[in-house]
Order: structure tokens, then sequence, then C-alpha cells
């Protein structure tokens, strides 16, 4: 499998098996030029990931804005743009982003699930990406939220989809339960859970995966690293964005020695470990420059005998 081989979802669009998170384009932690923001869209559109992922939280607008600015001109045909509902972007003087180093601090997050939200959001992320349509909305955490999201998003996102607004509904989280919970209850498409399905990290095998393959829901695995600890697994590297447990360091470590045994790069098993699995059908990583993408592919690309992910079973 590679990095550009297209996998048709259940509602009809295509999306590339290695995709594109755009946070880190909203200055997550650290700031970004608009050039290598640029730069990083166009690499992957030129080496075939046609998949992109975004949402108003990032940056407070910032990167729906960078990638519209980037993709300007360019055939709409060649690229699929996901982006999310739950946050709505409304007019602030006190507001600063902590977290989001780029963000547009004349703007505020309003969490809203409701049917005026969603249509509102959406209007607002198509100002932003200068685009007439997206394929895809995502449900953006709805943590404290999942009965209006369930009972108000989505039956305004259901009718989106009849009018031919959007290609698909999905909801994307961190945890596992409200999502599963989101496909018994309603007929969403998708769903992009970050985090808990990787190497170090499969509670999505517990309930979401088997109510995903049950229900003909596509998977998109993302924070395939868990915020840093399967990039480098050394003292002080972070799980879920806060410093790891020593037992998570531990496992991490012992995952990188089975592998290094093959001659196996840990990225390389961190990006194409949720494949493996037949609800995944595309990984999402978030990059912040070209060579990020030109590194993200090249470790994706690699080939992985079986014989390393048996021996991985026992750490796993």
């Amino acid at each position: 499998m590679k990095h550009n081989d297209k996998v048709r979802l259940r509602t009809g669009v295509e999306v590339s098996r290695l995709s594109l998170g755009t946070a880190a384009l909203g200055g997550l932690y650290t700031s970004v030029s608009d050039a290598d923001c640029t730069d990083t869209v166009l690499a992957a559109i030129d080496n075939g990931i046609n998949f992109i992922d975004t949402a108003p939280h990032y940056g407070k607008g910032t990167s729906e804005v960078r990638i519209g600015k980037a993709l300007a001109g360019r055939d709409r045909s060649t690229f699929v743009i996901a982006t999310k509902i739950g946050r709505l972007l409304v007019p602030s003087t006190t507001d600063i982003d902590d977290f989001f180093m780029d963000a547009d601090n004349t703007v505020e997050r309003k969490f809203d699930f409701s049917a005026q939200g969603v249509r509102q959001s959406l209007e607002g992320s198509l100002e932003r990406l200068g685009m007439d349509s997206v394929e895809i909305l995502f449900i953006h955490d709805p943590d404290a939220n999942a009965d209006e999201a369930i009972l108000e998003a989505y039956p305004e996102l259901d009718r989106m989809r009849s009018e031919g607004i959007i290609k698909a509904i999905g909801v994307g989280m961190n945890q596992c339960e409200t999502p599963t919970r989101v496909i018994k209850e309603t007929d969403i498409d998708m769903v992009l859970i970050a985090g808990r399905y990787s190497l170090l990290d499969q509670k999505a095998l517990e309930g979401l995966l088997p109510a995903a393959l049950e229900r003909n829901v596509d998977i998109i695995a993302a924070g395939v690293f868990n915020s840093g600890i399967l990039a480098n697994p050394v003292k002080g590297a972070t799980y879920d964005y806060v410093p790891a447990s020593d037992e998570l360091l531990a496992k991490a470590m012992k995952i990188r020695e089975v592998l290094e045994g093959h001659k196996v790069s840990l990225t390389s098993a961190a990006l194409q470990f949720p494949l493996r699995h037949p609800a995944v059908k595309s990984v999402l990583v978030g990059c912040r420059s070209a060579a990020e993408v030109a590194t993200n592919i090249t470790e994706f690309n690699k080939t992985i005998e079986n014989k390393v992910w048996e021996d991985l079973v026992s750490v796993l």
C-alpha cells in the first residue's frame, strides 16, 4: 500500500491512504509562517495526498484561511476537504489563545451544536476557505454535548447531505465512547478518531471499530504518534499532550526495540499500523512543513514484513 493509493468511502468520496491534518497550520504550540503553510499543503497535494482535514478550532479559523490561500486556483476536483462544526467563531476583544500561536484573536470559540449553528459554522468555514463546498463535515468534540449533537446537529447535517450540500457526515473525537454511540444512534458515514488506535493505544478495538464494521462506517485514524511519544520515546515525551507515564514510556521503548531488531523505524510502524484494521481507511497526520510531508510519505511507503507485526503482538 502506498501513500497516494485511493480508497472509496461509503459515500463514493475517494481519499488517499495518507491524509493531511492541519492543526499545525493554525500555529499549534509553535508559529508557522504563511509560506511554510502553503508549501506544506502543496507538497501534500502535489504528491498525491488528496484529503485535507481542518476545523474552525485550529487557530480560530487561521488553518482554514491558510488552506484556502494555498489551494486558490487549483482544480477543485483534485482534493477532498473536511472541516468541522461545533465551535462557532464569534467576535471578541479579550480572547487570547494559549495553544495556537497564530490564532485570530479578534474572535473566540463558542460551542454550538444546534441546527442553526451547523449552518452558520459551515458558512463561516466556506468564507475562510474561499470555497463553494466541502465534501465532509465532522461533528467536533461533542464530549459534553452528545445529546445535542445527536438530536440537533446530526439531523441538520443529514438534511444537508440529502440536499447535496455535503457528501459525508462524521464525528471527530479523541475518545471512543461517544463516537460509538453516534454510530449506533445515527447514520453517519465516518469517524475521525485521534490517538485511540495506535501502536500504543488500541482502546478503539473495544467497541468503536467493531461498531464501525457492523454499520459500514469508515474510520480515519489520527494522532498515530500519540502527541509525540511514538515519534521519540524518551524521558519527557508527551502522551495526549502531557508527560507520559513511566509505564507508557517503557512500552513505547519496548515497541521501538522490537522494531529495531527488524531494522524498521518506529515512525514507519506507527504510520502503517492503523491500516491493518479493515475499518480504517486512511491515516491522518499533521505536518507543519514540506519536509515533514516528504518524511511521512517516505516512512509510510516502506515495506514492513508480516513477521514484524507478528513479533509486535506480545508487546501490543
